[in-house]
């Protein structure tokens, strides 16, 4: 008989179940733990993406991610986080958005220790449910680019330089579901 393989695991312990972290409307007072966990997910999921000279001046920059998510959280655009016992872990906003979508997903992340775990989908869902949209995604992320299209999201056709971090950045689109 061969010897069974240990499989690695996650310490259980340090990473909460999804299901214990809570989605809800961010406030006011969440401005300072957007702009720390907005900066860790950059820092996570851009790290092989973008070029780490022009990655560094965001990722020192907290005041003024912060003072950023201070300003968008006025109520004028829907922001939800994922919050973890405190911690948050994941944050997801909407804009309105030009032309004939209703809005445009402008951020979405989450955490490294929960990828994979339904909370980017939960997040997707608070702020958009099923409705079209707009989004702009780096090309080179295929496992952003696979999650959307599992939400019905297609490449629109353009594509251009982003202009704060480069990196070649498609648009895609999420058109009204058919009556």
């Amino acid at each position: 008989m061969l010897p069974r393989l240990a499989t690695p695991r996650r310490d259980v312990a340090r990473v909460p179940r999804v299901t214990d972290v809570v989605v809800r409307p961010a406030v006011p007072d969440d401005a300072e733990a957007l702009g720390r966990c907005h900066l860790a997910c950059w820092r996570e999921a851009y790290a092989d993406l973008v070029d780490p000279a022009c990655l560094a001046p965001f990722l020192a920059d907290v005041d003024g991610f912060v003072e950023r998510w201070r300003g968008r959280l006025d109520g004028t655009w829907p922001v939800r986080v994922a919050d973890a016992g405190g911690a948050l872990v994941g944050l997801a906003s909407v804009r309105p958005a030009s032309g004939e979508a209703v809005a445009h997903l402008n951020a979405l992340y989450v955490r490294r220790e929960h990828w994979s775990t339904g909370l980017g989908q939960r997040l997707l869902d608070s702020v958009l449910g099923d409705a079209p949209a707009t989004l702009r995604v780096f090309r080179d992320n295929a496992r952003a680019r696979r999650f959307y299209a599992r939400n019905t999201f297609v490449p629109d056709g353009t594509e251009h330089e982003e202009p704060r971090l480069g990196g070649p950045e498609i648009g895609m689109v999420r058109p009204a579901p058919y009556a």
